[in-house]
């Protein structure tokens, strides 16, 4: 959906910097895509995936989670900002992002009622990665979205919100893992179902500016890909913010990764409290969600009134490292239960306003889409990275005590180099 024509000046609102506030109805679509994508990412990673891997093979289901999950996340890597990309070149009478909102949930869909059959670890991990294609094209484009739409004044309680969504489908997809009583391919079914759901509101009703197809620039595939380079030196906010987005979530996905087999091996919930870990993974997401909800909401707010984002960020990364600690240290079920409302408060917090940060240190309209899918390479990575560190801490350096602190730690440099960026307060 490009041109091959010389761009011409470009008059329409698509390119333009918003100046009118968004409404309920635009917002809480955004809400429910956020809450569809979110539910067919977390169900899996958090149980599906887990006891698919441990339907495979008990005695590998460690090493069987980390190469889908890392191999799904690998490809997340590349799909965010090239779908992203894409979007900002979409000049189609839909608009720029509503296609691929469209075309990246039905993969995604198609790919999650797929994964219910899958008939060893080798097809398992083939349809997870064309799941994570999938929900990255629709969430990068519908992340895109608010910057398009939303005024900068806005931003803080429109990212709060869109956490809010993410959230609801996290605990959604936890949900749906404890209601189908340990039949994964069940749960894969739903999470399809939950996420084309999620995303027919957003298609339905929400505003898309089309852009003027003479407002897309000929198409040179070497421009094309050298374009994902964002040059910190040029854009050095721009470098600071993606630096510290991945270390924070690079220490969260640390804490989350192994979290089924820490309660079932670490915390023996079944054994100690009679509850199964896949409830018990439930019950701390529920608790997670509620101060994660309450959190971002206020967070973001408060950042609006108060024009200033970094504070906010600092202090919500070295409470989510606090959150690490205490799972780490108090490997019982009650020190599990305040480990995740501790986490809750902080990553609620840092969700929304770190969100509002980057949106302000985008380098250009025209980019917005391929901008912030480099941005969520810094989310998708940390799926990469994660197993790779936790992995060898789990097994032969110290187990889930070690493990946790090096997430602290690893959270706390995110925070130490937020005070770098300077146009931002």
């Amino acid at each position: 959906m490009s041109a091959d024509a010389s761009p011409q000046p470009v008059p329409q609102s698509a390119l333009a910097e918003p100046v009118q506030r968004v409404g309920p109805l635009w917002i809480t679509g955004l809400v429910l895509v956020n809450v569809g994508v979110n539910a067919a990412f977390f169900g899996p990673i958090q149980v599906l995936l887990g006891l698919q891997a441990q339907a495979f093979d008990a005695s590998q289901k460690e090493a069987i989670l980390a190469l889908v999950t890392g191999a799904g996340a690998a490809v997340s890597l590349v799909a965010n900002p090239l779908f992203g990309a894409f979007s900002d070149r979409t000049w189609s009478r839909f608009g720029r992002r509503r296609p691929w909102v469209f075309m990246g949930a039905l993969l995604g869909a198609i790919a999650l009622v797929a994964l219910a059959g899958a008939p060893n670890v080798a097809a398992a991990t083939a349809l997870w990665c064309l799941v994570q294609a999938g929900c990255n094209g629709a969430y990068a484009a519908v992340t895109a979205a608010i910057p398009d739409r939303a005024p900068v004044e806005q931003r803080g309680i429109v990212g709060g919100l869109a956490a809010m969504g993410q959230t609801a489908g996290i605990l959604l997809g936890a949900v749906i893992a404890a209601v189908v009583s340990g039949s994964f391919a069940l749960g894969y079914v739903i999470c399809g179902v939950a996420l084309i759901a999620g995303v027919v509101l957003y298609l339905t009703t929400a505003a898309d500016d089309p852009l003027p197809r003479a407002a897309v620039p000929p198409f040179s595939l070497g421009r094309f890909f050298a374009s994902f380079w964002v040059s910190p030196a040029r854009y050095p906010d721009f470098g600071w913010a993606w630096l510290t987005r991945l270390l924070v979530n690079v220490g969260n996905h640390m804490v989350t990764l192994y979290l089924l087999f820490f309660l079932g091996d670490a915390v023996r919930l079944k054994q100690t409290q009679g509850i199964e870990p896949a409830t018990g993974v439930l019950i701390l997401t529920g608790l997670y969600a509620v101060f994660v909800i309450i959190t971002s909401v206020i967070g973001g707010k408060l950042s609006d009134r108060l024009g200033r984002r970094k504070p906010l960020v600092i202090g919500s990364s070295v409470i989510i490292a606090i959150a690490s600690l205490t799972i780490g240290f108090f490997p019982v079920w009650p020190g599990a239960i305040v480990g995740a409302c501790v986490l809750g408060i902080g990553f609620g917090t840092y969700l929304a306003v770190d969100f509002a940060l980057i949106t302000q240190v985008l380098p250009t309209a025209r980019d917005r889409g391929k901008d912030l899918g480099v941005i969520n390479i810094a989310n998708s990575l940390p799926q990469v990275i994660a197993p790779l560190i936790a992995y060898p801490f789990v097994t032969y350096w110290g187990g889930y005590i070690s493990l946790y602190v090096a997430a602290a730690v690893i959270g706390l440099l995110g925070a130490v180099f937020v005070t770098r960026i300077r146009s931002v307060d």
